[in-house]
């Protein structure tokens, strides 16, 4: 493909992604779907965009994507809201990540000849949500925000466990040095590093703008201190999602972090740091641009080489779908609206760290590895499409029947009856 030829595609995805977001206002048919479509129609159908020759470049894209949504999703976070759902994120995220690792690898061992320590590789692979398609649905639905900040937070934090457990269970495939304990210390140190960092790079970064007041007038300067807070995070082995996650709830709730009394040991930090309405719209038009070439990106990525692990990866996403339903009962508050748990029940979208994370059992030599990245392709596809699917007829309530016989009984119908009597 000519540059030319590339400019003009890029010049039409961009207005295709301004018309499918309006007519998911008008009919909220999730834009999504239609995103992905283009992309699989470029990559996998007709082969006129090959992925793969972006090499390192779709990776750190992302990544980009991946700072922006969780930086501009963070300051929208009260530590009320914080609070309330912390309890429920981590048993949420936790009983989400075993189940859907035991489900997978008895599929996989059943039905794609997997042996055990490479299905639950790639169990442990697809554990997570992607918070790219999890935050980008849940803005747009009326839920209690205790709700929408529990699922982006099992989107960041099921990073944790998608990075630590494949890698380590790659390495004892490979003959590597393992042990459980060293596992779960790797598991609880990121966690805990990548918190720590990230809220208090936050309040001193809000410091810093009280005392630097030129950095208030850039755009940029707050997203580069985060890139920087993403980078290195991640080169130190731990969660930069995570940590960038924790900055931008930090930096939004600053207001509330400023002691009583001045210390001479702790900086004051600024009043309230909040962007402009000018700011914000800014940062949402980076954002809807970057989401638009991300979801092209994922439908791209694609790889349509066997339609029998293919259709397994579509069964594995069914049964997914299912089994969410317990844990998503076993795992929420009883006062937790009907509507809210059905919408929590189709988040399992799955995203592009999957897919980086398919390609390292070939990398590594791993026999099993192109049917592990096949199936791993085949759940990012039909997660993303089935779940866009889902909230859309869960957001017309045209599923609440379904949902009311798992979720029906002594709660409240959805956010706007909540407190009622």
């Amino acid at each position: 493909m000519t540059t030319p030829i590339l400019i003009v595609l890029i010049g039409f995805i961009i207005f295709l992604g301004h018309y499918l977001a309006q007519l998911f206002e008008r009919t909220k048919i999730p834009d999504v779907v239609g995103l992905l479509l283009v992309g699989i129609l470029l990559g996998p159908i007709f082969h006129l965009i090959n992925p793969i020759a972006f090499g390192q470049a779709g990776r750190v894209f992302s990544n980009v994507v991946l700072v922006f949504i969780l930086f501009e999703s963070g300051l929208e976070v009260r530590f009320d809201q914080l609070q309330a759902s912390l309890r429920g994120t981590v048993s949420l995220t936790t009983l989400n990540f075993v189940v859907t690792t035991l489900v997978v690898a008895i599929m996989g061992q059943l039905f794609a000849g997997l042996d055990f320590l490479s299905s639950v590789i790639l169990g442990s692979i697809l554990g997570g949500t992607s918070s790219a398609v999890v935050t980008t649905l849940t803005r747009s639905v009326n839920i209690l925000p205790q709700t929408s900040t529990t699922l982006v937070m099992e989107s960041a934090l099921s990073d944790v466990f998608t990075l630590a457990v494949p890698i380590a269970l790659i390495s004892v495939y490979t003959g590597s040095s393992f042990s459980v304990s060293t596992l779960f210390t790797q598991i609880l140190a990121s966690l805990f590093v990548a918190i720590l960092t990230g809220a208090v790079s936050g309040y001193f970064w809000s410091v810093l703008l009280n005392r630097v007041p030129t950095l208030l007038k850039t755009h940029f300067s707050t997203p580069a201190f985060v890139f920087i807070l993403y980078g290195l995070v991640e080169m130190l082995d731990f969660s930069g999602p995570i940590a960038v996650l924790f900055f931008s709830i930090t930096l939004g709730n600053v207001a509330l972090l400023k002691p009583r009394k001045r210390n001479w040991y702790l900086p004051q930090p600024t009043e309230h740091v909040e962007l402009t309405s000018k700011e914000k719209d800014f940062f949402a038009e980076i954002v809807f641009l970057l989401r638009t070439f991300f979801f092209v990106y994922v439908g791209m990525s694609i790889v349509l080489d066997n339609w029998s692990l293919i259709g397994l990866g579509v069964t594995i996403t069914v049964l997914l779908l299912l089994f969410r339903i317990p844990v998503v009962l076993a795992t929420t508050a009883p006062t937790t609206p009907q509507f809210d748990m059905a919408f929590m029940s189709v988040m399992i979208p799955k995203g592009l760290g999957a897919a980086v994370l398919a390609t390292l059992p070939s990398q590594r030599g791993l026999p099993t590895g192109p049917a592990i990245q096949t199936i791993t392709f085949a759940v990012i596809m039909a997660t993303t499409v089935l779940c866009t699917v889902l909230f859309f007829l869960v957001e017309k309530r045209y599923m609440q029947g379904f949902y009311a016989l798992f979720f029906g009984k002594n709660r409240p119908v959805d956010a706007s009856s909540v407190g009622q009597p």
